[in-house]
């Protein structure tokens, strides 16, 4: 079902919701899983999401004292986790993508105004994700997703004139108009390397603040910047812009299913810039049709192909890169539609080969790994450490970059990675597995 039917009056102001989910059970022997008598890591990195994660974690706290430092990445970055664990969680150290651009305070109060509550993780990286696209195909002049693509680095890549969310309005006018436009967002400078990648990022390090706390405690914010810092893809030369006339922009992220609880406020902030637009007396109308990926790959290609066939040449979407990576495979590019993930960070959506249609305001869990290495090692101090990952390309991924970057440049010790499948109704197994290796 489209956006324009079912989600139309939520541009006049709609609530968030709730997360996301993890589970299974496949350990290794090569390094000591599962074995007897082990002195056990100091540290066990677990990357999944929350609505298998409260099983989890209610497993884990039956089987230990909580004695270990745990350290966990934005997937399971929700609040309301310790009060349905029935734990405070407190031994749990957490790393996530902020809202680190030059106008995070901007769009917070935008945020706030339009919901009555504080932005959430991946907020801002929707609020851009949606910004950026409307931006391009306002210079692009109209809703062909090649087109659009090309005037991608033009609208966000340094040379133009810098424009932020309080002043998006101006900004798409001046796009329509022809103008070159560097626009400096909430998640980042939106800056796209040759791989359509941020080439900075911003990431927390929080706790968990309680059982009855609907935020996290946010320890500090560092910048980090990443591999490929120059913007060296294709770029159009000139904008054909043009007024009066309607964008059509595409929003496919999860309403339901294990991220609903993330994916409720993207969606939320996602909508912004539509609104600000279509609230405005500029000449330009933008349509918003929207479909609900329910975390899953095939519930998101289906959504995808829909957005599609309802015309719309760029989305914003999807989430998760276990969805991202099949919708862009079977969807985006074969149709040329530009995709803009706002939490994709799977390394394999950087390896898409994509035709440049494929681009994400979050950054690659390339660096992400890094960032959780280095907190493993230099703020928790631990040596040695133990992988659970939920089994998808996200999962697997990071869980491969967290120990290289560990035991690389850290000199850490992973002991072992063991993989767990979402949905199931014990972690006992793989928690054990984790808690004896060494």
């Amino acid at each position: 079902m489209s956006y324009r039917v079912r989600r139309r009056d939520v541009l006049k102001g709609a609530g968030a919701a709730g997360m996301l989910g993890v589970a299974g059970c496949i350990g290794s022997e090569e390094n000591g899983g599962g074995g007897d008598g082990g002195s056990g890591p100091d540290l066990l990195t677990v990357i999944g999401y929350p609505e298998s994660g409260i099983q989890l974690f209610r497993d884990y706290y039956s089987a230990s004292d909580g004695s270990e430092d745990i350290l966990i990445p934005d997937g399971l970055q929700d609040p309301a986790l310790p009060g349905q664990v029935g734990n405070d969680m407190n031994n749990v150290t957490g790393t996530a993508p902020a809202a680190g651009g030059p106008n995070q305070e901007a769009f917070a109060s935008l945020y706030e105004d339009e919901y009555g509550s504080s932005p959430g993780v991946f907020t801002s990286q929707s609020y851009d994700s949606s910004a950026i696209l409307i931006l391009a195909n306002a210079a692009a002049g109209e809703n062909d997703g090649t087109a659009v693509r090309d005037q991608m680095r033009r609208m966000a890549n340094p040379e133009g004139t810098e424009y932020g969310p309080s002043e998006f309005v101006s900004a798409v006018e001046a796009a329509a108009n022809g103008e070159n436009i560097n626009y400096q967002g909430a998640s980042s400078a939106v800056n796209f390397d040759q791989n359509g990648d941020p080439a900075s990022a911003a990431y927390q390090i929080w706790e968990f603040a309680g059982q009855d706390a609907d935020t996290v405690d946010v320890q500090e914010t560092q910048n980090f910047s990443g591999e490929n810092p120059g913007g060296s893809g294709p770029s159009a030369d000139s904008s054909p812009g043009g007024l009066g006339r309607t964008i059509e922009l595409g929003i496919l992220l999860p309403e339901t299913g294990d991220l609903a609880s993330t994916g409720g406020p993207m969606i939320n902030a996602s909508e912004i810039p539509p609104m600000q637009v279509n609230n405005s007396d500029l000449d330009l109308e933008v349509n918003v049709q929207f479909e609900d990926t329910q975390t899953s790959p095939d519930q998101g290609v289906s959504g995808a192909e829909s957005l599609i066939s309802g015309g719309v040449p760029a989305v914003n979407g999807t989430a998760s890169s276990g969805v991202n990576v099949p919708v862009c495979q079977e969807a985006f590019i074969p149709n040329e539609i530009v995709g803009c993930s706002p939490s994709s960070t799977a390394l394999s959506v950087t390896n898409l080969d994509d035709d440049d249609y494929i681009f994400r305001t979050a950054p690659s869990d390339q660096l992400q790994g890094r960032v959780m290495a280095q907190v493993a090692s230099e703020r928790l101090g631990a040596e040695t450490a133990a992988t659970l990952y939920v089994n998808n390309d996200y999962g697997q991924q990071l869980s491969n970059r967290f120990t290289n970057v560990f035991e690389q440049s850290f000199d850490g010790e992973v002991y072992d990675q063991i993989s767990f499948n979402i949905g199931a109704s014990s972690y006992s197994n793989v928690i054990d597995s984790a808690l004896s290796s060494g």
